[in-house]
């Protein structure tokens, strides 16, 4: 008999993981055109330091990875909500545009330690069977994280300044996640017994197996990152006003949850060779739907909504993706080096479809650029996941399957 997991880690996970999406990566959304108007600093300066930042927390989350895989998920989320708090005081306290961008980078460093990626680890390792379950209820909850901090950071910035906003969002983290990991991921870090039998880590990496699922997720994250920023932009120029533009890319966010909620019943009905697959296939077809589609603006935001299902159930299938094809045992180090690029792509995902609207003459045009990318990753994804099953794997798939619909 399986034994439970430990108790009250999904609840601190919801808590602390909804905080620092919140504090650290949607704060700048809302504030990044004060910042601007308070200091001079050009908007593509201050969007590029977040992006760096991006990005130091794709190469952070390797080592992260490697250190949850030896010791557990306590110290290195511990560490990364008081690196995150800190590089947020200093944000507070920016001066010049060369300290502002250390602080940036140092909330990317946090960062590593703070978003899902340690935090799908620690579900994976500790949750057994149950993975999905957890899994699908902490994206659940911290996709709302944006729903929650979007108006309380309009409000204290209203009500104070940027700075001061920034300065209790690093008060918030430090208060709330450094002795909630501290204390509710004070538990045995599980040894499993087949340990002798995994594959190790850098057969692994260097397999051509894992090149090509790399090289999918981290072209299909490109493109959704992308077409994300370019929606307004393509919904406005369908003839729609700005606000109605929002309330579509709000709504598609909305869509989101509603693929999370789908995800445990598409696990029951599926294999992950079905996945892999049908995950960017989807998001392939929603965004070149967007592309052909002229209106009317109802059905343009019922579209954007199936495209945001698409993206719920992606990032659920990137979550198990790792579990599923080489098995849990190795998750956080292997995940960790999948984050790397796919941070990468998130970071660039942005300049990317206003580079690509540029080069090309418009947005419709962009979309269908996006849906390709989609498609190709979609590809190389499939690929890889062939190779990884193989005959043996192929047998894993089916009883990971079964693990997914025992009761917990």
């Amino acid at each position: 008999m399986l034994n439970p997991p430990p108790r009250g880690v999904l609840a601190a996970l919801c808590v602390t993981v909804t905080i620092s999406y919140g504090t650290l990566y949607y704060g700048f959304a809302v504030l990044a055109p004060t910042i601007t108007a308070d200091t001079g600093w050009s908007l593509t300066a201050i969007t590029a330091a977040f992006s760096l930042g991006l990005l130091m927390s794709g190469v952070a989350g390797v080592v992260v990875g490697r250190a949850i895989q030896a010791r557990g998920p306590r110290g290195a989320m511990v560490m990364g909500a008081v690196v995150g708090a800190a590089g947020l005081a200093l944000l507070a306290g920016a001066s010049s545009y060369p300290w502002f961008l250390v602080a940036m980078l140092l909330c990317g460093t946090g960062a590593a330690g703070l978003f899902y990626a340690p935090a799908f680890a620690a579900l994976t390792h500790w949750y057994g069977a149950g993975r999905v379950r957890a899994l699908t209820t902490l994206t659940l909850v911290a996709g709302f994280a944006s729903t929650v901090f979007a108006p309380l950071t309009t409000a204290l910035a209203e009500q104070t300044s940027w700075r001061t906003t920034y300065a209790v969002f690093a008060v918030l983290l430090l208060v709330v996640a450094v002795p909630t990991h501290a204390i509710a991921l004070h538990h045995p870090w599980p040894v499993h017994a087949e340990s002798e039998h995994v594959t190790p880590d850098r057969e692994v990496l260097r397999s051509p197996a894992f090149v090509l699922a790399a090289a999918g997720a981290t072209l299909t994250t490109l493109a959704m990152f992308a077409a994300l920023v370019a929606l307004i932009p393509l919904l406005v120029g369908r003839g729609m006003t700005p606000t109605l533009a929002a309330w579509g890319l709000g709504l598609g966010g909305a869509g989101q949850v509603l693929g999370r909620l789908a995800f445990p019943r598409l696990t029951a009905m599926t294999d992950v060779r079905q996945r892999v697959l049908w995950g960017p296939a989807a998001m392939a077809l929603t965004t070149l739907t967007l592309a052909v589609v002229p209106g009317p603006a109802a059905l343009l935001i019922a579209i954007a909504m199936v495209a945001g299902a698409a993206r719920g159930l992606y990032t659920l299938v990137g979550a198990t993706l790792v579990s599923d094809l080489w098995g849990p045992e190795r998750y956080a180090a292997i995940n960790g080096v999948l984050g790397a690029p796919v941070s990468v792509a998130t970071a660039l995902g942005p300049f990317a479809g206003a580079w690509i609207a540029e080069a090309v003459g418009g947005y419709p045009v962009t979309f269908a650029v996006l849906a390709a990318l989609d498609v190709r990753s979609a590809g190389g994804a499939g690929r890889g996941r062939l190779r990884a099953l193989g005959p043996g794997g192929r047998a894993r798939a089916a009883s990971g399957r079964a693990r997914h619909l025992t009761p917990h």
